[in-house]
């Protein structure tokens, strides 16, 4: 099935590892045009350069209240349109509601919270008929994890904007999607593994309550985020869907 994306533009954000950079490497499998983040000059350029053709790059912080602009006027520039982006940030801090800090909290709410909202506000203003915007969220949007205080707070509520923009953005043609990883095999899943003391035996335990009986590939994350990206999607919008392997056995 052709997806439609040949020659789109987006931006995606946090592309520099992880489910970012599966979701970018998919787009520009499909044919689309990627400018791709991330906070360090040296990380974006190595990206840049291994993902190849089609693709462009931008350090930026989405803390930063100037980075929604810059990111969208770069993407014009480069490749001379704009037709969504993926808004992809790294996990806050990990710990239970007695560890962590004012400070976690503070720094999770400027990146997580409002640095995608700044950055889904300002695609909104720009985008038009066709346009999408798109969240990687969490499944702690449905329930929480043991052990992300953080992302169980805010996680929730950023899923709730999406379903609000989505409500605003619909009659002028503009979706807004978001994507809820549970248990991917990436740095930051293995990471989390590893807190328990045993990483080996943590996995085995998450594994055995998935109902596939394995962790998702960042490649799965990527295609599926492509999918819902594109125009072959175009009458999906407000949707908040796990990518999970079936653990959270609902909608």
């Amino acid at each position: 099935m052709d997806l439609g994306l040949k020659d789109r533009v987006y931006v995606v954000t946090g592309a520099t590892r992880g489910l970012g950079r599966a979701s970018a490497e998919a787009l520009l499998a499909e044919g689309a045009r990627v400018l791709v983040t991330g906070r360090e000059e040296a990380t974006v350029a190595e990206a840049v350069a291994e993902l190849g053709e089609g693709a462009a790059g931008l350090a930026a912080d989405n803390d930063d209240p100037a980075t929604p602009a810059r990111l969208i006027a770069e993407a014009r520039a480069r490749f001379g349109g704009f037709d969504g982006i993926l808004i992809s940030v790294g996990g806050p801090a990990p710990g239970f509601a007695a560890d962590n800090t004012d400070e976690e909290w503070a720094a999770a709410f400027g990146t997580v919270f409002l640095g995608a909202v700044r950055l889904a506000r300002a695609a909104a203003e720009t985008l038009g008929d066709g346009g999408v915007i798109g969240f990687v969220l969490s499944g702690s949007v449905h329930e929480p994890i043991a052990g992300l205080t953080i992302s169980n707070g805010l996680r929730p509520g950023l899923a709730g904007f999406a379903k609000s923009l989505s409500d605003d953005l619909g009659p002028r043609g503009i979706r807004v999607i978001g994507l809820l990883p549970s248990r991917i095999d990436t740095d930051r899943v293995r990471q989390l593994d590893a807190l328990s003391g045993d990483a080996e035996a943590a996995r085995a335990a998450n594994e055995a309550r998935i109902p596939l009986r394995r962790y998702g590939t960042p490649e799965e994350f990527g295609r599926t985020a492509a999918f819902f990206l594109s125009p072959a999607a175009s009458y999906l919008t407000g949707v908040m869907l796990p990518v999970d392997g079936g653990a959270r056995h609902g909608f």
